[in-house]
């Protein structure tokens, strides 16, 4: 039997890898392949946290290949010129890959697949992203859903998700094997080096996943239905960026709570694993809907948001951008993005309100500043976020609500655990003013050693206000008018 290549984007893990599955079932050697081409991507291709968690995901999963005596196969270049040469080179006569959902990739998966198969080669394209397929979960008449509750009902209604493949204990190897590139040559990893915290807080790579799972089930799922909007404690699975770059699967989430969901009775234990799995069906919506609804990447979904009078404001932007925005809440999340690559689920709410409603600047400044300093920075749940805390999106919020920085400050980090860690010169302020340091007593602030506008910026809006400006502005495109 020939050689089988194994495309690899976002599936770098070896368990319940459907396409290296049927790539191993084959019979032949199977060369696993990566190919570097961000301007396939374009204009999403991945920013510059992604691109350190990718560099360290390569690495990892390089060496769990050489453990079971494969290799990873580095290169750089157009996908399909780069696939047809390594099948020249190593004799290969098929190619299997896991299915992409973001709307560059889908064209390239397509374009890539029909010069594959002029040149003679055999395909397949596999699931593995997904619990369910954007095209298998539809509403009685036969359309996308664009509300979350109905879909996930569809969802639990239809056939449970299949159960995980095990990772294979040997990969049959080529006789020879490509040239290698070297890792450090895709330049994933920045030249100045700003990575410190990103390497602090995480572990990337298949074997951080399973670990980051086992600690959350274990510590965390008893109480998440409860912990989980809880911004100064580890409430949360943190799984995200294991998940965007599939080093696990949804299926293997699905199956470890579902597990605990049938053991845990009725106790906090099923709760928390219901509440759990409800959170993965949020993300399987969102890329239900990316995948129906592409230009939601740039574009409102509602058309009437075409015409919202967003607001120019780039020293506003930027103080938004390092946490100065006078708004502990606000500053603690936008520092703690800043130095992990990653936001409290909660906080990623207040912060977008912020922006959007408190400062009127476009949803998609917010999604671009995401998108190149998160680690988990994934297109449909990206856009799905940003979209639905502006109003503008399917199920989005409503078009009245806006969050207030204190009030959620104060309901979900009562203790200031979460402000004191990441606005350290606020640590001092007693709890009762610790989310609201403009109305401290000027004692209070003098024992803290708080000096507003010096050691701490001064609020940049005031919410009240800022609050009634943006309803009049959402009022106007409901009316179908224009500001004054």
């Amino acid at each position: 039997m020939r050689a089988t290549l194994l495309w690899l984007r976002t599936d770098l893990r070896l368990a319940d890898h459907p396409a290296l599955a049927a790539a191993i079932a084959r019979g032949g050697p199977v060369i696993p392949v990566f190919v570097w081409a961000p301007d396939e991507d374009a204009p999403w291709e991945p920013g510059a946290a992604s691109r350190w968690w990718l560099h360290q995901s390569l690495a990892a999963l390089g060496e769990s290949l050489a453990a079971r005596g494969s290799r990873l196969i580095l290169r750089q270049g157009p996908s399909a010129d780069v696939l047809l040469g390594l099948a020249r080179e190593t004799g290969a006569d098929a190619v299997m890959w896991t299915r992409r959902y973001e709307p560059a990739g889908r064209r390239r998966d397509a374009a890539v697949g029909t010069a594959l198969r002029a040149a003679g080669l055999h395909t397949e394209e596999h699931s593995g992203h997904l619990l369910f397929e954007p095209d298998a979960v539809r509403t009685k008449a036969g359309q996308p859903f664009q509300v979350f509750t109905p879909f996930w009902k569809a969802c639990l209604a239809a056939p449970a998700p299949a159960a995980v493949l095990p990772a294979p204990r040997a990969i049959a190897a080529p006789a020879a094997w490509p040239d290698p590139l070297p890792l450090s040559a895709l330049a994933l990893e920045p030249a100045v080096d700003w990575a410190g915290g990103l390497r602090e807080a995480w572990t990337p790579g298949e074997a951080g996943a399973k670990d980051q799972l086992a600690r959350f089930l274990l510590d965390a799922l008893p109480a998440y239905a409860e912990s989980r909007d809880r911004m100064g404690i580890a409430g949360t699975s943190c799984l995200s960026p294991h998940l965007h770059f599939g080093e696990i699967s949804p299926r293997q989430l699905w199956h470890a709570a579902a597990v605990l969901q049938r053991q845990g009775g009725r106790g906090g234990t099923a709760l928390g694993a219901e509440t759990f799995l409800r959170e993965v069906g949020w993300r399987e919506f969102a890329h239900h809907l990316l995948v129906h609804v592409p230009h939601t990447t740039d574009a409102p979904l509602r058309p009437e948001f075409a015409r919202f009078p967003w607001r120019e404001d780039p020293s506003a932007l930027r103080a938004w951008q390092r946490g100065r925005t006078g708004y502990p809440v606000v500053d603690a999340a936008m520092r703690e993005l800043w130095t992990t690559g990653w936001m409290h689920n909660r906080a990623r709410m207040i912060v977008a309100s912020f922006l959007v409603k408190d400062l009127l600047l476009p949803w998609q400044d917010g999604a671009r500043w995401f998108w190149d300093t998160l680690v988990d920075a994934d297109l449909a749940s990206n856009t799905f976020g940003w979209q639905w805390t502006a109003g503008c999106g399917a199920d989005a919020a409503p078009y009245f609500r806006v969050f207030n920085p204190v009030s959620q400050g104060t309901k979900f980090d009562g203790d200031g655990a979460y402000v004191r860690r990441w606005v350290p010169e606020l640590a001092r302020l007693p709890d009762e003013v610790l989310h609201r340091p403009w109305e401290a007593a000027p004692l209070e602030l003098l024992s803290a050693k708080v000096d507003l506008g010096r050691t701490y910026p001064a609020r940049i809006v005031d919410h009240g206000e800022a609050r009634e400006r943006a309803l009049a502005a959402l009022a106007t495109i409901r009316q179908g008018g224009s500001t004054p």
